[in-house]
């Protein structure tokens, strides 16, 4: 066997098959990142850039002085913890269901995951004809079941908005975990299995003791992901609502795609390194606790 020489001119060969790629995530994501980063600290408005001074921490202090963004801060919370709950459990019982043989898995299965192929604006678009407070199917149905006897405002109502854009939610990241939750099953050795049932482990406690540690790392790391995602999807709120009404579905990214449309692009620099400064830590702080967890159970 003969084995091939790295020499300088496959690394330049190889160099030039990346440079596309690279120049290209350079353009369009880290330059915009960093133009981004410095425009937070400039007074940075698009209907008057004859000048655009440094002021400092001035648009964020102006950021955090602005109760909307305390409103979109409460909204994001109450925004990613449910939808997250909904989302992992009904994903998790999907997985289950679907991992088992039947007639016809193979079409339930691609109807489970067609949400995910969608986009975030044409499912907000979806959703919000069907919540529609004059013809919107929903209404409809709950009106010839009874359930209601007059139609409700789903979007226009502040304590019905956010319910209506989380059960959006919820149908579109619940097959998010279906997949990722199935293939990690999949990875579970039916020797496992077979020895718990040889040692009379009952289906539950297959599942806790077998199924759930060998997963773990797995679900651990997917949650994080889906709860970065969630946080930065404004696209089924904006389609949906807009962020009202009376901001009460602001997240802080719907607020930060307002101060853009609004043309202040130095508050929505500092809006973005805010929101970036929050995932960071609670990225840290989550990785850190569940290291901790699965410290303890190899114990």
């Amino acid at each position: 066997m003969t084995t091939r020489t790295f020499t300088g001119r496959r690394a330049g060969f190889i160099a030039l098959c990346l440079l596309p790629g690279v120049l290209f995530v350079a353009v369009f994501t880290y330059w915009p990142m960093v133009r981004g980063s410095v425009m937070a600290f400039q007074r940075y408005n698009l209907f008057d850039l004859t000048s655009t001074p440094f002021v400092g921490l001035a648009n964020f202090a102006a950021v955090l002085a602005e109760e909307r963004f305390w409103t979109s801060l409460r909204n994001t919370g109450t925004w990613v913890v449910v939808s997250l709950f909904f989302q992992f459990v009904l994903g998790f019982g999907l997985a289950l269901l679907l991992r088992r043989h039947f007639r016809g898995r193979g079409l339930y299965q691609a109807w489970v995951f067609f949400p995910w192929a969608m986009s975030g604006f044409l499912i907000g678009l979806l959703w919000r004809w069907m919540f529609n407070g004059q013809f919107g199917v929903i209404n409809d149905l709950l009106l010839k079941t009874g359930i209601i006897d007059q139609r409700i405002g789903f979007l226009s109502s502040p304590g019905w908005a956010m319910t209506s854009v989380i059960v959006a939610n919820v149908w579109y990241g619940t097959t998010f975990f279906a997949i990722m939750i199935m293939a990690a099953l999949q990875s579970v050795p039916k020797e496992l299995y077979e020895a718990a049932g040889v040692d009379g482990a009952s289906r539950l406690r297959q599942f806790w003791h077998v199924t759930l540690p060998h997963i773990r790392p797995t679900l651990a790391l997917i949650v994080l992901l889906r709860i970065i995602w969630i946080l930065n999807f404004p696209d089924l709120i904006y389609s949906m609502t807009g962020g009202g009404p009376a901001g009460g579905t602001d997240i802080v990214t719907t607020f930060l795609i307002q101060q853009v449309m609004g043309g202040d692009y130095g508050r929505a620099g500092a809006v973005g390194l805010l929101v970036l400064a929050l995932l960071l830590s609670f990225s840290i702080f989550y990785l850190n606790v569940t290291r901790s967890a699965d410290g303890e159970k190899a114990r």
